[in-house]
């Protein structure tokens, strides 16, 4: 066996040691407890900004697309000029390089009534190529619109907060009104209810059938307000954007429609804007948490060193090297690391769990978007933390490691 190694470990096995040569169980627990609660704080600082990246994300996405292919004359508002795509366009589309998605869709903004409430809404209508896998996955009460039937489907889908704002449940019907040229009046009920947690979209879109925005707007049947684009890899969002822009930038539709072609990002420049924020406040935060646990540990070595003076002085004098005696206490620093570290991911791993299976940590939906914390347990990202973390508890080490090379062998021998 490695005699440094040795000689490390059996420092640290105070229980064993005799009385005179064990090291003092405080400053052993104290410094592993620092680097535990620190790494800790770092993975669930990590993976909760992270969740709630994604899940913010995940729902403006869910609502409007990676990307958005419109008229280059609409305005910010919903009430969009159309585009007629035609097949050979949608087709080009679906067989570009990363994009895994595309559907028509179209908006028209309105006013909800019932006999006691109103309130106003935009009808996004989506057709028969449309992805329900979000719908799907917030849905509450009810089912699917039938958009694929040859019949136009009146059922919708409202959210929980716009149901229980007027009054409504799963099966109810309601009057909404429509502004084109004179005032339109649909009858539409209610097929399901989703709960996204994201207040904004919430109680602003009512999902119906495409073919009834068509008509409410007087549009072709191939007619839509854009086509929503979902790429493979959200990392390339920018990039496949940016490839779609110019090679669209030269062409128009069938009716001669120039298109405009936007990013979700771009769509939503303050919610992606304030996204970005949090990674400051995220590296803030590895940043202290490093520091913190690295003094902690710092301070533990050299009550370790103070305490084993006498044996230093002893492997002095019987010809052990500055650099053997570094080595020494670089694997005694080495081992109280690990060990913090396995304790931190455990209590990480444990709160992650607890809040994604229990979500005990609620959170208001209006100010946040969401209703409780989120965590994402990204591999990849707790191996990095864990490694960074190790890298520079131990280069905070080689300075307090060094100290005991410098001990005087005959000071430290007669040391009491």
């Amino acid at each position: 066996m490695n005699l440094e190694r040795f000689i490390a470990g059996r420092t640290l096995r105070s229980g064993r040691a005799p009385a005179g040569y064990r090291v003092s169980p405080p400053a052993i627990r104290i410094a592993s407890a620092g680097i535990a609660l620190g790494l800790a704080t770092m993975l669930l600082s990590v993976a909760v900004v992270t969740g709630f990246k994604h899940e913010v994300r995940d729902k403006v996405v869910g609502f409007g697309a990676h990307i958005r292919i419109t008229h280059f004359d609409s305005n910010a508002s919903y009430e969009t000029a159309p585009i007629m795509p035609g097949d050979t366009l949608t087709a080009a589309l679906r067989a570009w390089p990363g994009i895994r998605h595309v559907e028509a869709f179209a908006t028209k903004p309105g006013i909800m009534k019932t006999e006691t409430d109103f309130q106003g809404i935009v009808l996004k209508g989506v057709g028969a190529d449309c992805d329900w896998s979000f719908f799907r996955k917030h849905l509450t009460e009810g089912e699917i619109i039938a958009v694929d039937s040859p019949r136009v489907a009146s059922g919708v889908l409202i959210s929980a907060t716009l149901a229980g704002m007027m009054g409504l449940k799963c099966g109810d019907s309601f009057t909404a009104y429509f502004l084109h040229d004179a005032i339109r009046a649909r009858k539409f009920h209610i097929s399901g209810i989703y709960a996204t947690g994201y207040s904004d979209y919430d109680k602003l879109f009512v999902i119906a059938d495409i073919r009834q925005v068509r008509r409410l707007n007087g549009w072709d049947d191939d007619a839509a307000s854009g086509l929503a684009l979902y790429v493979d890899n959200y990392r390339h969002i920018a990039a496949t954007g940016e490839q779609l822009y110019f090679h669209l930038i030269d062409k128009t539709d069938r009716a001669g429609n120039t298109l405009y072609v936007r990013t979700i990002e771009e769509l939503n420049p303050m919610i992606f804007g304030w996204l970005e924020v949090l990674d400051v406040n995220v590296a803030l935060i590895l940043v202290l948490m490093t520091a913190v646990s690295g003094f902690t540990m710092i301070s533990g070595l050299l009550i370790i060193i103070l305490e084993r003076i006498r044996m230093i002085g002893i492997l002095k004098a019987l010809g052990q090297t500055n650099a053997a005696l570094r080595r020494i206490f670089l694997h005694i620093a080495s081992r109280l690391i690990a060990r913090g570290m396995i304790r931190g991911n455990a209590i990480a791993l444990a709160i992650c769990l607890i809040q994604s299976h229990f979500h005990p940590l609620a959170l208001d939906p209006d100010t946040y978007y969401l209703d409780a914390v989120p965590v994402d347990l990204n591999p990849a990202a707790w191996l990095l933390i864990n490694a960074g973390a190790f890298a520079a508890s131990m280069l905070m080490m080689i300075a307090p490691a060094g100290l005991a090379a410098k001990i005087h062998p005959a000071r430290a021998i007669r040391f009491e």
